[in-house]
């Protein structure tokens, strides 16, 4: 039969839908269903020059020559795309792109794939079309193009390279180019480990990542095959950014997840890949070594909560990422890594240049466990998942033996920290949990098989535990995100070995840091006496480890809040004068050259609460850096203190170190960076031990309206204050002093009325109670729209005296041991 002579169809009209990113073109005649159509469509668009998504137009300077000059670049994710040209722009629409690119002669134009040829642009001198080649099918937020005057460092192929058969190249402006130099063999290093994990070679044949200057994006533009970087992100010498990115690139360009839904996912995903890499990498080991430790924190925080996430959909889908990410770790454990690397080789050989549902990553790994026989066959990875990621808390784990016949209860309950613990239905939360043990007879860290699962059952025995003599550990290293409480009895035997056994350090960082860290945690949340919480702290006169001291730091910050209004306050600060000063002596004034970013971070961390407990050596080392400040001739130029120096003199300074604060904020230049005066106001109010200080501070901004401070400055005041009883005392008392002023001059400025109700009433004590009961009292129908932020205070006040009056005389009988025991006197140091 003669071929086909292809149809012309006419439009009729184009019709842009009102609000809506969508046009709608009506045809002349009717398409045949199944009928292969090409729609050829002429568009125009803008560039942007405010911000760094969709076709963006940024300028720099050019430092050699001093002119300005121009690049435009392309961020389509998630769905930008649209902007910039009509498009089905969804991301299971995948499609394949012919892109060429009309730049002028002495500037270069990079999109996904390499450059075809190059021809000039006809009755346009000095312009030229650059042809590129075609793209595999790929999603529209994928797509990328770059035109700039931008050149690629030069090096010499190594046999990596030749060996990869790919083209990579690192551009940037001309006079940064030797920062860079090093960033293409972290890339072909990056790229070695991802091909080995995924079993698939990177799928482009080049590879450009850019250093571009002034972008604005949070996140780099990650476009198949051109990837566009902040400078800084380029020039660190961490390679987080760079892993990540090149993760995307398989995890997102070349297997793409069907809708948005399932973001979380492939982010998770995209996060523990990129953790593995950098730790195979070794590329700031210590610093990267803290993975997951910071962020379990951080989820056990949150999902501890009374309410979770508060209203901040942000917060809320970075703490469901987080979550996933820390599940995707406890299946490489519980699996084993050989078998959770093969489920996704399976899965990204089966999704390659397709699209993927998260339940896609599930059956993947379902399928080599089972092939494995890594699983029980009435488990299944995907029910595993389901059990975490559907439920916006986390489970805490009861390990009570039974040491007369050397049996085990394990139990689960949801974990709250915050009080009260009245959640809707949380008898009816359970998990699948790995009960992963070790036993102190031999203590293997190695193997991570689980000993059985909990399958979403309250509790289970476990027979054939070790005699009385010897303790177990429960989900040690961190391997599922959740807490672990002990008997009284298992409690002790772990802290004395931690404490007097040379063994000790056969057990991991991680997990001594775990134990210490569920110790606390469950004491601050009522479910452990806290002086075996203490208890737990004592071996680490002999931890030099920043990841076992990292979550201390964290709960002395937490507790000396919340008992720094009572008299316990005076011997906790002396226990951890104690605690701390031969760290202080041992790591020195100042960083050594080559040394570990855990030794830094331990140091500084060090230093902060030493002086925030008013160690004489820390504070006067404080006195003496700021000092230099105070002499300098022009001392509203910049601050030479660290950070770290200006609260301990804020806090146990003269009156003149103060005042001189205080004058550097009404006297801060616009020219320099509001931050830092911003962390100066934030220190000048939130670190005082003086209450005449704060009411200076009060006056000032409040009743005499100096207007070197906004509504903003005050506002932060405020919150500042609430971090100790010192400051919202003084700030309780400053507003029943003067609450007919203040009611006037906040009269028309509600955010700060409620500001000031709020935090004068953050009180953990009976006496705190009763003062904000006959405040209440005193001007009820007063408050405004604040009252109900007063009624909720009150809620809060009781539930806190409670957990003072069921904790303080633990904390104080303990600590008076400890003091007399050490031979400590508090009041003099």
């Amino acid at each position: 039969s003669p071929p086909m002579i292809p149809a012309v169809i006419k439009i009729n009209k184009v019709e842009r839908v009102p609000k809506n990113p969508v046009i709608v073109l009506h045809m002349e005649k009717t398409l045949n269903t199944g009928a292969q159509c090409e729609l050829q469509l002429s568009f125009t668009g803008k560039l942007y020059n405010d911000t760094s998504e969709a076709l963006f137009r940024h300028q720099y300077t050019d430092t050699t020559s001093g002119e300005n000059k121009w690049y435009i670049g392309t961020y389509f994710r998630p769905n930008l795309a649209r902007r910039v040209f009509p498009c089905f722009d969804e991301p299971a629409l995948k499609a394949t792109f012919l892109i060429s690119v009309a730049r002028q002669k002495h500037m270069t134009a990079l999109s996904n794939m390499p450059l075809m040829n190059s021809e000039e642009v006809e009755s346009q001198p000095g312009w030229y079309w650059d042809h590129f080649e075609r793209t595999p099918i790929m999603s529209t937020f994928t797509v990328g193009i770059v035109v700039s005057e931008f050149v690629y460092v030069e090096r010499n192929k190594t046999e990596d390279d030749k060996e990869m058969g790919l083209d990579i190249k690192v551009w940037a402006r001309p006079d940064y180019l030797d920062m860079l130099k090093n960033v293409s063999d972290k890339i072909i290093k990056s790229l070695e480990v991802l091909q080995d994990f995924w079993g698939v070679p990177y799928p482009l044949p080049k590879l450009d990542c850019l250093a571009l200057p002034n972008y604005q994006a949070t996140k780099p533009a990650d476009s198949w095959g051109l990837i566009l970087f902040k400078e800084t992100e380029l020039t660190s010498k961490k390679t987080w950014h760079i892993s990540q990115e090149l993760v995307y690139q398989w995890l997102g360009s070349l297997a793409t997840p069907y809708w948005w839904s399932d973001a979380h996912i492939n982010n998770a995903l995209n996060r523990y890949i990129t953790a593995y890499t950098t730790l195979k990498l070794n590329y700031g080991y210590e610093t990267f070594n803290n993975w997951p430790m910071t962020m379990l924190y951080s989820i056990y925080y949150e999902f501890s909560k009374r309410y979770p996430h508060g209203k901040t959909t942000a917060i809320k889908q970075d703490s469901i990422s987080a979550k996933t990410e820390l599940i995707f770790r406890m299946l490489n454990y519980t699996l084993g890594e050989s078998t959770f690397k093969h489920g996704l080789q399976k899965f990204m050989i089966d999704c390659e240049y397709k699209t993927f549902f998260g339940e896609d990553i599930w059956r993947a790994l379902n399928d080599q466990a089972n092939f494995d026989s890594v699983l029980p066959e009435d488990v299944t990875v995907s029910a595993i998942a389901a059990s975490w990621i559907t439920k916006e808390r986390l489970p805490v784990v009861n390990v009570i033996r039974n040491y007369d016949d050397n049996s085990v209860n394990i139990t689960q309950k949801v974990y709250l920290r915050e009080r009260p613990h009245d959640v809707p239905d949380q008898d009816k939360l359970l998990w699948w949990i790995p009960v992963v043990l070790v036993k102190q007879s031999k203590l293997d860290f190695k193997n991570t098989t689980p000993t059985t699962w909990m399958r979403k059952e309250k509790s289970i025995i476990l027979p054939d535990m070790p005699g009385s003599d010897y303790f177990i550990i429960v989900n040690p290293e961190e391997i599922g995100p959740f807490p672990v409480n002990y008997d009284q009895q298992n409690w002790n035997m772990l802290g004395n070995f931690l404490s007097h056994n040379e063994d000790r350090i056969k057990i991991p960082v991680n997990t001594r840091a775990k134990l210490v860290h569920d110790a606390w945690n469950l004491a601050y949340a009522g479910d452990l006496p806290f002086d075996i919480a203490l208890d737990m702290t004592l071996f680490l006169k002999n931890e030099r480890e920043y990841i076992a001291w990292d979550p201390i730091f964290t709960m002395i910050d937490h507790i000396g809040r919340h008992i720094d209004s009572s008299e316990v306050h005076i011997k906790f600060q002396a226990y951890i004068r104690h605690l701390l000063e031969p760290l202080y002596i041992e790591l020195g004034d100042d960083a050594k050259e080559g040394e570990s970013d855990g030794k830094v971070h331990l140091r500084s961390s060090t230093k902060t609460f030493l002086c925030q407990a008013g160690y004489k050596p820390c504070v006067e080392e404080a006195q003496a850096a700021y000092k230099k400040w105070m002499d300098s001739e022009s001392p509203d130029e910049g601050n030479p203190v660290a950070n770290q120096y200006i609260c301990p003199v804020f806090q146990w300074g003269t009156k003149e170190e103060w005042e001189f604060g205080l004058q550097r904020i009404i006297n801060f230049p616009p020219s320099r960076k509001q931050n830092e005066r911003t962390y100066l106001l934030k220190t000048l109010a939130g670190c005082p031990s003086d209450s005449w200080k704060i009411e200076r501070l009060l006056n000032i901004t409040v009743l005499e309206s100096n207007g070197n401070f906004t509504d903003n400055d005050v506002s932060l005041i405020f919150s500042m204050l609430t971090g100790g009883a010192r400051g919202y005392t003084t700030l309780f008392n400053f507003l029943e002093k003067n609450w007919f002023m203040i009611k006037v001059k906040f009269e028309n400025k509600p955010h700060l009325w409620n500001s000031i109700v709020s935090s004068a009433t953050t009180f953990k004590t009976q006496r705190g109670l009763d003062m904000v009961s006959e405040l209440y009292e005193e001007h009820q129908g007063e408050f405004g729209a604040a009252e109900f932020l007063v009624e909720r205070a009150l809620r809060n006040i009781k539930e806190e005296t409670k957990w003072s009056d069921e904790n303080l005389p633990v904390i104080e009988t303990w600590l008076d041991l400890y003091l007399k025991d050490n031979s400590i006197d508090a009041e003099n140091y």
